[in-house]
Formats: C-alpha cells, structure tokens, sequence
C-alpha cells in the first residue's frame, strides 16, 4: 500500500497524510450487492440521544460480504479491487464461473484476473479459504470462523493476520494479531493471507472536519467539564481530575473487563500480555 503526504496549502493538509489507494482500480461499487444504510446519530427507537458524540457523516450504503465462502469448488476470478466505507480493509469483487458476483476481504497481493476458491481440498495460497486441518503449519490466515459454517469473526481488519502454530486432534492453535495464543475448532474455515491496507494506522487525517465526514462529533474531555458533570470534572485551574475514569465513575485504566469464568477461557493458552490463563 501507498500513503501520500499532502502539501501543507491549508491548515488541514499541513499534517495530513492520506491513502493513495494505489491497489483500489475502480471507483464505482457493484450494484447488486449494495444495501442501503440509515444513520440513527446515536438516538434510540424513541429518538433520544442513547450515544453522545454521534451526528452528521457522509452518506453510505453498505457493501454485502461473503464472509461464509460457502460457493466450495468454484472458481472465482477476481474483478475489481475497491474501497469499502464500513471497513478499515479494502474488498475485492469476484465472479463465479457461473455467474455469481460476491464481495470478499481482499488480502494482501490479490491482483484483478487472479483465481481464488474456497473448499476442503483446495490450495493453501492468497485469498483461498479452506478448513484449518488442511493447511501447513506457519500459515497467515484472515477471516477466521469460530464454529463451523458460521462465517469469519476473527482477524478482518486492515493488516491483520493470525498465523497457524499448532495442530491438536479437536483443535488449532492460532496465535492472534494481539499476541493471544488460543485455540480454534480445526474445522473452521479460513482465508489465506494477510488483510489488504497494511498502512492504514499511520495516516493521519489532518483535520477534525474528516471526523465529522465520518459522523463523529468533537468529544469533550471529562476533566474540562463541572462536577456535576463528570467524576473527573471540577477544581481550581486546570486540575488533573485524579485517577481516569468514565462518566458513570468506572475505572478506565488498570481495570481487568473480562468476564470470570467465561467459556472461551479454557480455549486460551495465552493472554496477549503473555500471562497464561489458569485453568
């Protein structure tokens, strides 16, 4: 992937650094696999305000994604390359030898006019998806299913991957983008690859009005705010607001979220901060 950095013309290029979306090669979704999209600005059913810090934003419609790849043995070639709104990754548009459109993930490499297909006894390369048993040990895989036949939950945005470090009789031992080592049901299907747009943490979006493209309002911090208001708010002068907590005065930092005794835990190994789980 290709960042651009802009020319410093106006306050908002000085800093900004964009994607050049040299990989994108068309402009214009597939039709047939657009629905549309309805903002709700953070309200409910009753149209009060449930989230704050939500409004405006560009219009979008959502792209439909194949992330069951349940077409197995049909090859796909692959159209288009393109830029998705609701994702940090970009997607590709294949067609079936028979016909079919779908959208899939795009990993890393696929180019327009390369073949991708998904089942038991396909080939481990770029943009395949297959059950876990069959693939080598080593494999960078996306998309990955938590039961089978369900769809990929696991590893689908921007750069991400998890690679394939053991196989167990039952299960497969991927170690996660996070540094996680857990276990999956070796059955599951998964997409060979490393996610597409690699260097999307490192734009920058130079102003705050591409937030507001994005339907994001300012945020106001807790510390600015009156006691009345927030835990954090209040004081002479600009005081600290003591230990970072949330508006409903939980704890924002240091406090373990993880539900005890969830069911996954005996499915984790490790935890990404490298402490094993006990089981």
């Amino acid at each position: 992937m290709a960042l651009k950095k802009y020319k410093p013309m106006t306050a908002g290029t000085r800093w900004r650094i964009g994607n050049a979306y040299a990989e994108i090669t068309t402009n214009k979704p597939e039709k047939s696999l657009l629905e549309p999209q309805k903002k709700t600005a953070g309200r409910n059913f009753q149209g009060r305000r449930a989230m704050r810090y939500m409004g405006g934003g560009s219009k979008q419609h959502y792209r439909i994604i194949d992330f069951k790849r349940s077409k197995k043995d049909i090859a796909a070639t692959v159209v288009s390359i393109e830029y998705d709104p609701n994702r940090t990754a970009f997607i590709a548009l294949v067609q079936y030898t028979d016909g079919e459109k779908r959208y899939i993930i795009a990993p890393q490499g696929l180019q327009v006019g390369a073949t991708v297909i998904s089942g038991d006894e396909v080939a481990p390369e770029i943009g395949n998806a297959l059950a876990m048993k069959n693939m080598p040990l080593g494999t960078m895989i996306h998309n990955i299913e938590l039961q089978p036949g369900q769809g990929g939950k696991m590893v689908r945005s921007a750069g991400a991957s998890a690679q394939l470090a053991n196989k167990e009789e039952k299960y497969a031992v991927l170690k996660m983008p996070s540094g996680e080592l857990r276990k999956v049901l070796i059955n599951c299907y998964a997409t060979v690859g490393v996610v597409s747009n690699s260097d999307h943490n490192l734009e920058t979006a130079g102003k705050a009005g591409k937030n507001r493209w994005k339907g994001i309002r300012p945020r106001v911090r807790g510390v600015a705010m009156n006691p009345v208001d927030h835990p954090m708010g209040g004081g002479e002068g600009r005081a600290s607001g003591g230990h970072p907590r949330s508006r409903t005065g939980k704890y924002a930092k240091g406090e373990k979220t993880r539900t005890k005794g969830k069911s996954s835990d005996k499915l984790i190994i490790q935890r990404r901060d490298g402490k094993k789980i006990a089981k």
